[in-house]
């Protein structure tokens, strides 16, 4: 009985993953796809869309769940990207000071989302997620009449016929691949292993994020951060500063959200200036939780294994459906499906978790009384 429980609870811990790899291995086969083009597009794809996820770690680690509002830092990156595109910067410079421009922006959003997150202890994770919706509006209203108008903005390549606000999709050839292939110019070769093409530089830097986190854990203050996602009660007694631990964990996320956007940005070449950003934190929050981890606690493997895993499903699926069905628009509509669900099932199985270990704490309870 005792295996069985134990089989049962492996089950119910991995049951997101699973359902990604049973999904995978289903899709695959029906895609036509070649190994060589999957192992490419993971590649691009961990590249692209790894230090986004990364992000959200530090929240977590903090108590307050996922990052729904990674949204905030995203419009930041995309504000500092059209400001270096009209000034003319390119390639790795102008990348560096998009990061640059987008750190106080993010910086002010990041404190002002943390601010009302402590308003709104247990209910973190809504919040967020409205109030990325609440900064849409605010963002949209700065880009579509304040560029051009307060904010100067000279490139007939991004202001709109009327002479302010920005179009609607925004071609950025000169950044694009600034990060991803970085080495390659600088050795004059294209970096390449098997036949697949390698982001070296977009894959150090997450590394170096990978190494920035696991030493930030290891700090007083992230030891402190981490025993505030404990427990609250425990660590306002021990002298910790709850507020402003969760305060500088939002506000880490989003700064690390704005160069995410700029990464995601560089590898793609064009910016969707009104839509888009608004979804990435649901993406990233699908990824890190299909990798196993859940709403209180998520380590770095969850990362890579959660966006090998989604990603693989977003990009056989479209070609899947369209061998089965004949529509491959049929495909699309199933990965925008497994994005939600991804991160439903998640929430399901952390509140069924949850509530079968009140239970067995009160079990546990009832049996020493009876014991005593």
């Amino acid at each position: 009985m005792s295996k069985g429980l134990t089989v049962k609870n492996i089950l119910a811990q991995n049951a997101v993953p699973i359902l990604f790899i049973l999904m995978s291995a289903i899709g695959i086969p029906l895609s036509g796809y070649s190994g060589g083009y999957l192992v490419q597009e993971i590649v691009t794809r961990l590249g692209r869309d790894s230090f986004l996820v990364l992000a959200l770690l530090l929240p977590v680690m903090a108590g307050m769940g996922i990052n729904f509002g990674l949204a905030l830092g995203a419009y930041a990156g995309q504000i500092a990207l059209i400001l270096i595109t009209d000034w003319g910067l390119s390639g790795a410079p102008g990348m560096f000071m998009a990061m640059v421009i987008s750190t106080p922006i993010s910086i002010l959003l990041g404190y002002m989302g943390g601010a009302m997150l402590n308003r709104a202890k247990g209910r973190e994770m809504i919040t967020s997620y409205i109030l990325g919706f609440f900064m849409l509006g605010v963002y949209q209203a700065v880009v579509l009449f304040g560029m051009g108008t307060v904010i100067p903005i000279k490139s007939p390549i991004l202001v709109l016929s009327r002479g302010f606000g920005i179009r609607s999709a925004v071609e950025v050839p000169t950044i694009k691949g600034s990060f991803d292939h970085l080495l390659d110019r600088l050795i004059g070769v294209p970096i390449e292993i098997g036949g697949i093409s390698i982001p070296v530089f977009s894959l150090l830097v997450i590394g170096l994020l990978c190494l920035l986190t696991v030493w930030f854990r290891k700090t007083k203050y992230g030891q402190e951060m981490r025993a505030v996602g404990q427990d609250m009660g425990v660590s306002s007694t021990a002298g910790i500063n709850v507020e402003k631990a969760r305060i500088v964990s939002m506000i880490i996320s989003t700064v690390l959200a704005g160069y995410g956007q700029l990464i995601f940005l560089q590898n793609i070449g064009t910016m969707s200036v009104y839509s888009g950003a608004d979804t990435i934190a649901l993406f990233a929050a699908a990824s890190l939780l299909v990798g196993g981890a859940t709403v209180n606690k998520a380590g770095i493997p969850s990362v890579f294994i959660g966006t090998a895993l989604f990603h693989l499903l977003f990009v056989v699926m479209p070609m899947a459906g369209n061998n089965v069905f004949g529509v491959a628009a049929m495909g699309e509509y199933f990965r925008v499906f497994i994005s939600y669900a991804a991160v439903t099932v998640a929430l399901v199985m952390h509140a069924y978790n949850r509530n079968r270990e009140k239970e067995q704490a009160r079990f546990g309870l009832r049996v020493r009384n009876g014991n005593g």
